[in-house]
Formats: C-alpha cells, sequence, structure tokens
C-alpha cells in the first residue's frame, strides 16, 4: 500500500515526509485542481525530502484539452522536471469529445523517459473509463492512474474503482484513489476496493482547509491504516 500526499510548498512536503508518506504530487493552484509549480519550489522539494516527489504537469485550468503553445510548454516543464532530479511526472490529455488525446500524450512522453508517469484525474471526465483504461495502459511509460471513478468524491465511487482495480491486475498500469478521501473511511474503501495506492489532498491538512499546511499526525494516522492491509 502507497501513501501519496498533495504538497504545495516546501513546508507541505516536510511535514508530508515527516508523517510518513511514501510520495510527494507536487502542485501549485491547489483550488484549481494542481497547476504546474515553479522551478524553484521543484528544486528545493526534490532537494530536501527522501522520498519520490512527482511533480504535476498542467499549465492552466481551462481544461485537459491542449493546443499546440501548451503542449510546447509542457514539454518544456517536463524537461526541467526530469533535470531536477524529480521521480516522476503527472499528466492528463484529453480530446474535445472527451477521451485520451493519444497524439498529446504520445508528444509529452517522448521526454518523460526514467520518470514515473502518473494520468492525473483527467481521466474523470471520460465516460467510458473502462475503454480509456485500455488505451492508457497500453503506455508502458505510464505507472500508475489517479481517480475517484468518475465526477462524485471516491468514496461513493468504490464500485467503480473496485472494476477499475480488477481491471488494472497484471497491467502494469496501478489504480490510484484520490478525491474525497478522509483517514475515518480509509479502511472500509480499501476493503471495498482492494485498491493499492491512495491519494490524499485535503484531509490530511489542518482543520481539512486545502489552504493550510500538511498535519504530520493525520499522514501518520493514514499510513497506520495503510499498514494493516500489508
Amino acid at each position: 500500500m502507497k501513501l501519496e500526499v498533495i504538497a504545495t510548498t516546501l513546508t507541505d512536503a516536510l511535514l508530508a515526509a515527516q508523517g510518513g508518506a511514501d510520495r510527494i504530487e507536487l502542485v501549485t493552484g491547489i483550488l484549481e485542481g494542481g497547476l504546474t509549480p515553479g522551478p524553484g519550489l521543484i528544486r528545493e522539494v526534490v532537494r530536501r525530502v527522501s522520498i519520490p516527489v512527482h511533480v504535476m504537469v498542467r499549465p492552466h485550468s481551462q481544461s485537459f484539452v491542449y493546443d499546440e503553445y501548451d503542449l510546447q510548454t509542457m514539454k518544456e516543464d517536463i524537461a526541467f522536471i526530469k533535470a531536477s532530479g524529480a521521480a516522476g511526472i503527472v499528466v492528463g490529455t484529453l480530446t474535445g469529445d472527451g477521451k485520451v488525446d493519444t497524439a498529446a500524450l504520445e508528444y509529452l512522453l517522448q521526454d518523460a523517459e526514467g520518470l514515473n508517469v502518473t494520468f492525473h484525474r483527467a481521466f474523470d471526465e471520460i465516460e467510458d473509463q473502462l475503454s480509456a483504461f485500455q488505451v492508457i495502459a497500453g503506455y508502458p511509460q505510464i505507472n500508475r492512474i489517479l481517480t475517484s471513478g468518475g465526477p462524485l468524491p471516491a468514496p461513493k465511487s468504490a464500485p467503480q474503482i473496485k472494476r477499475l482495480v480488477e481491471a488494472s491486475r497484471g497491467t502494469g498500469t496501478a489504480i490510484l484513489a484520490g478525491y474525497g478521501l478522509s483517514v475515518p473511511v480509509l479502511q472500509e474503501f480499501i476493503e471495498a476496493t482492494d485498491v493499492p495506492e491512495v491519494h490524499f489532498g485535503s484531509a490530511l491538512r489542518r482543520d481539512g482547509d486545502h489552504l493550510k499546511p500538511v498535519e504530520p499526525s493525520r499522514v501518520q494516522a493514514a499510513q497506520a491504516i495503510l499498514r494493516g492491509f500489508e
């Protein structure tokens, strides 16, 4: 079981690591669903924490449909992230009709060799997720998909997440469940879905507020539940 925690600052990242997080998802613009952080933050977090850091590659929050200028920007960001020593990137591309944009994805993956790749919650805007999973799993570079099983919070989509987990077996592409998870529901959620990795944002922050710091004690509480499944 793996616990991924969102960090928006160096302090967040240090506190998440202190609490026992297995991995950091580094973003800015958390209220917009996460955007690419600045170079200074990327460098410092990678330098100061010992756990893997996966960096969001998302140039704006308008949509997950990207034009040629967006893609060039994202390509440059990936090159910088790779050079920084980060462990991975978090990315997702859609077509205007809500399917995986394979051409855009392949363009971005060209520069992602050696990086872990997570396809992010753009996946939750896709109607036929099981078909989309097969498309994404066809790319060996993509290690996982972050999903809540659709537009609803993950605890309300447990049956769909379980279907995705079953589809993922033997593919090399894991399901990372996130959005709406909390420590009190975590054990029941894992029992219902068999999901191997979970992703937390506001629930592990002070007062459950996106704009307040990560609380190590909450990270520890979540990790204690995950250890019970090992």
